[in-house]
């Protein structure tokens, strides 16, 4: 369901927003893949047992586990942006 997407984008963000500090990218990509994973594995089951699945075969979990990470990733980047901004 594309509610879950936007659902983890809000998450993302947040957590982007919240690492408050000097922050290396790189550590905030590595946190950023593990809780996109945990997310996406998450919503991805939920997504294929409510039959809200956009890939309806065991291959398509994987895909949409990949999609959750990087929706999850982009609203990391904008937290940690909007953080950034706030600081100026």
């Amino acid at each position: 369901m594309w509610y879950y997407y936007l659902l983890v984008l809000i998450i993302g963000i947040a957590f982007g927003f919240m690492r408050s500090g000097k922050e290396d990218k790189w550590g905030l990509l590595k946190w950023g893949v593990i809780i996109g994973i945990i997310l996406g594995i998450i919503f991805g089951l939920i997504s294929m047992f409510t039959g809200g699945s956009f890939f309806g075969e065991a291959w398509g979990i994987f895909v949409e586990i990949v999609l959750y990470v990087i929706v999850f990733l982009i609203g990391v980047f904008i937290g940690d942006m909007l953080e950034g901004m706030k600081k100026k």
